[in-house]
Parts: C-alpha cells; sequence; structure tokens
C-alpha cells in the first residue's frame, strides 16, 4: 500500500482509498488523497445541528407523521462519484429515486443533496474542487454551511454549473431547497440553540 503523502507517483484509486483506514478521514479527488479537517466543536455543532433539523421532518417515508418525508439522510458515508471517493458531511437521497437504505460502502449511487461545512482547512477543497466535481456528477442540490461567517450557501444544479439559490445569515429564517417545505432559522443550522 502506498504512502498517502507520496503524491510523486500515479494516481490513487479507488481500491487504494478504500483499503486506508476508516480513522485516516481521507477523500480521493482528481487522483490525491485530500485529508478531510480535523472537525472542531463549531464544524460538529453545525453538523450535529443540520443532521438534526433536517433528518427530523425528511428521514421516513412520505405522509409519515412528523413532517413530508421522502429521504435518506446520513452522515459521514464515503460515495464514489466519476472515480472519485467523497466523505460528505451530510448527504441526502430522494426514496422515490433510491427506494432502499444505501448500505454499501461505499455508496455508488449519487445523492439528491450534499451539504459540506466549511472549516479553515478545508475550504478551498469544498468550495472549488467539491463544488466542481458534485456539479459533474448531477449532485442537484450542494448547500455550504460556513461556520466563521456563520452563513448558508444553497446551489442548485443547471447544465451549465451550479447557481447560487440562495445565501443567508445566521439570524435569517428560510425555505432552502430541496427541503424547503419546512422554515428553518440558519443560526440553527450552525447548531445555534433553537428559538423558544
Amino acid at each position: 500500500m502506498r504512502d498517502p503523502s507520496d503524491m510523486t507517483k500515479k494516481p490513487h484509486t479507488i481500491e487504494e482509498w478504500l483499503a486506508q483506514p476508516e480513522d485516516a478521514y481521507l477523500e480521493l479527488i482528481d487522483g490525491e488523497f485530500v485529508p478531510k479537517a480535523a472537525p472542531d466543536f463549531d464544524h460538529g455543532n453545525s453538523q450535529s445541528g443540520t443532521a438534526g433539523l433536517i433528518r427530523a421532518p425528511f428521514h421516513r417515508r412520505v405522509g409519515g407523521k412528523g413532517g413530508p418525508g421522502g429521504w435518506w439522510i446520513g452522515t459521514e458515508i464515503d460515495i464514489v462519484m466519476n472515480g472519485h471517493g467523497f466523505r460528505p458531511d451530510i448527504a441526502g437521497w430522494r426514496r422515490e429515486r433510491v427506494p432502499a437504505l444505501p448500505k454499501t460502502r461505499p455508496v455508488e449511487i449519487r445523492p439528491d443533496w450534499i451539504c459540506e461545512i466549511l472549516s479553515d482547512s478545508n475550504r478551498s477543497t469544498d468550495t472549488i474542487k467539491k463544488l466542481r466535481r458534485y456539479h459533474q456528477a448531477g449532485v442537484p442540490h450542494y448547500w455550504i454551511l460556513d461556520p466563521l461567517d456563520r452563513s448558508l450557501t444553497v446551489h442548485h444544479h443547471e447544465p451549465s454549473g451550479y447557481v447560487i439559490v440562495l445565501r443567508a445569515g445566521a439570524n435569517e429564517k428560510v425555505r432552502a431547497e430541496p427541503f424547503d417545505a419546512i422554515e428553518v432559522k440558519v443560526g440553527e443550522l450552525l447548531g445555534d440553540d433553537p428559538e423558544e
């Protein structure tokens, strides 16, 4: 097995990526192993805040009690798309397209929504490399949560590239696609205490 830090050799493969220890927190983008940011409290707070707010009403069958349903929502799932290996902070699949919960590692079905939470060390990866690769893979909705500037940016897939359809600050309440059936406060996505 090659040393992940040795970038002088030929591009790494999906097989090599899958052979890495799970706790290495690596992604495979453009043939290179890219370390995921070591999560700090702000990152973890945003990830759990967003996953909780979205999962509760949507991770259920359509018509179920408690929300519109219709999605599978998961965190830190290894996904292969177009020869790249990703482990997004949060991802979701519409049940109408994916009737059974994906259980393989890696998942080889493109998500319908991905949310990445920015950290200083991964900012350019999430806002440039992943944005480009997620668009090429056809991911319809890409959210970027930024704990530093306390904002949410929602990208919608168009053939020519992602279009920003929403950019909102922590104090704003929004209906953000594809989960616009509910209104959420951006600060609560970032892990702030819920309003009474």
